[in-house]
């Protein structure tokens, strides 16, 4: 892959939620992370370059380093250091890791995020160990991994601007009938969906992530075989909810209705049945805390 393919930003947002958004501050794109983008769009990017980027920040060369050596990395040596941690995940993937670590950093002010990032922790491992486990083409482990980070990232922005977002999110995650958009837009005049895709975009996330970020809400456009969404977008928006509900199954966490709702088409989209579901619930790695 070309580093102007690589790094190419998404197409920009249509505009049916701009003037709802324009004040709501959205984070924008860390330096650093602006600075290794930009590094690695060049014809031959300098891996010592990248790795100073990476190590004048001790916490994000000490993320990176801990998310080389995890077992959904598929790493078969230990690496020591942000330089070899680049080499072995490569550039893409290490992009990505490196904007989910400073994604957790983004919202200082907004209070009692603890439970929503170990959930999102939990959905992306999950998520990374589904896409290594169904082995579908195109579903590529860091990807999901990825996904299941920032999937739901519009979440933290809308809590910190509208006070009566929280009243929204918990209506909207027991509707069992509405989408869960819709419902949100009923107290709120955007949703977490269209944030989170405009973060996405902001932070340079390849396209396909970005539509499944917008669209992960979307029935329609899940299950349709003529939906105009990406399949690669499709199935990483199945793969984080079957991960979701792995997750509330087997920790007996209070289930949300999203699987009731889009539960037959993601199984669909990731040709599990209900046999291979059975073992799913049976192998998955879920820990009850995340680190």
């Amino acid at each position: 892959m070309s580093g102007t393919q690589q790094n190419s930003r998404p197409a920009p947002v249509d505009s049916l939620f701009e003037s709802a958004i324009l004040d709501i501050g959205i984070p924008p794109c860390p330096a650093v992370l602006d600075r290794f983008m930009a590094e690695m769009g060049k014809d031959e990017p300098d891996f010592k370059r990248l790795a100073d980027i990476i190590g004048a920040d001790v916490a994000l060369s000490a993320g990176l380093i801990k998310t080389a050596n995890s077992p959904y990395s598929g790493m078969r040596q230990r690496v020591r250091s942000a330089n070899e941690a680049l080499t072995m995940l490569g550039l893409k993937a290490s992009s990505h890791i490196v904007a989910g670590i400073i994604l957790r950093k983004s919202f200082p002010n907004v209070r009692n995020l603890e439970r929503f990032w170990d959930a999102s922790a939990r959905i992306a491992r999950l998520s990374a160990w589904l896409a290594q486990e169904l082995k579908l083409r195109g579903l590529h482990v860091n990807d999901a991994y990825t996904f299941g980070l920032f999937r739901d990232c519009g979440i933290p922005v809308l809590l910190g601007y509208f006070p009566e977002y929280g009243k929204a999110l918990a209506e909207a995650n027991s509707d069992s009938e509405r989408c869960f958009i819709e419902v949100e837009e009923t107290e709120i005049p955007t949703n977490h969906a269209m944030i989170g895709h405009i973060l996405a975009q902001s932070w340079w996330l390849p396209e396909e992530l970005c539509l499944g970020i917008r669209n992960h809400h979307e029935l329609a456009k899940i299950e349709s075989a003529h939906s105009d969404l990406p399949i690669m977008s499709r199935r990483l928006i199945a793969t984080s909810q079957l991960a979701e509900h792995l997750v509330q199954k087997k920790l007996g966490l209070s289930m949300t209705q999203e699987w009731t709702k889009l539960g037959v088409a993601c199984l669909r989209l990731l040709e599990v049945d209900e046999e291979r579901l059975e073992i799913l619930y049976a192998e998955a790695p879920i820990t009850k805390a995340v680190d």
